[in-house]
């Protein structure tokens, strides 16, 4: 709660805190309006998944060249760059009039989302280096506030009653936001790195560090896709309990970052990885007892487990010895993003193959093989 007290109080942290909320306002406002613009444009399930598939597209497209354009620009300008940019193209796919347009937005406004995903990660990483605070896992927090607002605006859509008028308001409050606030991280450039040349040994802390990236958001999209599913086809749930795994699972979420730096500054972010993955496991274990209030209950641990590892990752990524923190930082979140999109893929494979349950014990390995992973990096530290 220290850190979210000094978001609070000091608007140096405040200003790239509230870019983390706007990201998500941004994207969760496209996602609740996905129904309207399926319908709009009279496409079926197949064509929408490949318009959406653009989207990853463009974000993966970014992801290589993100780190050069945050050198070039200085990574508070590239931040400021990303919110302009996703401002305007947040637009364009609810304005598009034909199919074909709709994939070429959303490429546009995945690439917007992965550039500034990184830059403001590297934005904090650097302001954490210069003022020595940790406050990157509350600024996750506010990312996780930025759906929480998204789903009380939802409330308005009948009072509206048209997607790009509700997405313009909502664009121009968050950009007249975010522009009053630039002027707190506008100038703010990485500290220089003293680079080595390319070495598998250079390589090696990064990798493991994606390895991880990769299955903790995998995990996190697979809980999101999978555990209403879980909760009324194998605990047998009644309806009205359906909904709450993915509820204790995302207010757990949201309430862990807000914790997270100051056991993080106390323990140190590799052992706040290493226990984040023992209380997943601990999680997972309680999911696949197959009782409903176990199971809600292991989807907040879960939350909780979660919600500090990709911070950390981020924290640890930024700062690896011979390596730019955006280069850092957008490895992580390649290799994260990756396992977002993919983990949920797989465990549906596996579960249309086998049961649900294969998909959750799977979950359970991967996260357990994390705990040993940490524990390895941290044995070799020491």
């Amino acid at each position: 709660m220290k850190s979210l007290f000094l978001i609070l109080s000091n608007p140096r942290y405040f200003a790239p805190a509230f870019v983390f909320t706007s990201l998500n306002i941004w994207f969760g406002m496209w996602a609740v309006y996905i129904p309207s613009v399926k319908e709009k444009l009279a496409i079926d399930k197949a064509d929408l998944g490949i318009a959406i598939f653009f989207l990853s597209l463009g974000v993966f497209t970014i992801f290589p060249l993100a780190s050069k354009i945050i050198n070039r620009l200085g990574v508070g300008k590239a931040t400021w760059f990303g919110v302009i940019l996703n401002s305007v193209f947040a637009l364009f796919p609810l304005l598009v009039p034909n199919y074909y347009l709709l994939c070429a937005s959303l490429f546009l406004f995945g690439a917007s989302n992965g550039l500034l995903d990184i830059s403001m990660n590297t934005l904090v990483t650097e302001i954490e280096k210069k003022d020595k605070k940790n406050f990157m896992s509350a600024a996750h927090g506010f990312f996780s506030l930025g759906g929480i607002l998204v789903g009380l605006g939802s409330f308005l859509i009948p009072f509206i009653g048209n997607p790009f008028l509700h997405m313009a308001g909502t664009v121009i409050l968050v950009l007249g936001a975010n522009l009053f606030l630039k002027k707190q991280y506008y100038f703010i450039k990485a500290a220089p790195v003293e680079k080595e040349p390319f070495s598998f040994k250079l390589f090696k802390p990064l990798l493991i560090l994606g390895i991880i990236g990769f299955v903790s958001m995998g995990s996190e999209g697979a809980i999101v896709d999978w555990s209403g599913l879980y909760l009324k086809e194998i605990t047998l749930a009644p309806e009205f309990l359906i909904g709450t795994g993915f509820l204790a699972f995302s207010t757990m979420m949201t309430l862990g970052r807000f914790f997270g730096d100051r056991i993080s500054q106390r323990i140190g972010s590799l052992k706040l990885v290493a226990l984040g993955a023992l209380i997943a496991v601990i999680g997972f274990a309680m999911v696949l007892s197959e009782i409903t209030m176990l199971a809600i209950i292991g989807f907040a641990l879960n939350g909780l487990g979660f919600s500090v590892m990709v911070p950390e990752l981020f924290r640890i990524g930024g700062n690896v010895k011979g390596v730019e923190s955006s280069r850092g930082v957008a490895f992580i979140a390649g290799t994260g993003y990756f396992g977002f999109l993919l983990g949920p893929v797989i465990l549906g494979l596996l579960a249309e193959e086998y049961q649900l349950t294969t998909s959750f014990w799977t979950l359970l390995i991967c996260t357990f093989i994390i705990l040993l992973l940490t524990i390895i990096i941290k044995g070799k530290r020491d």
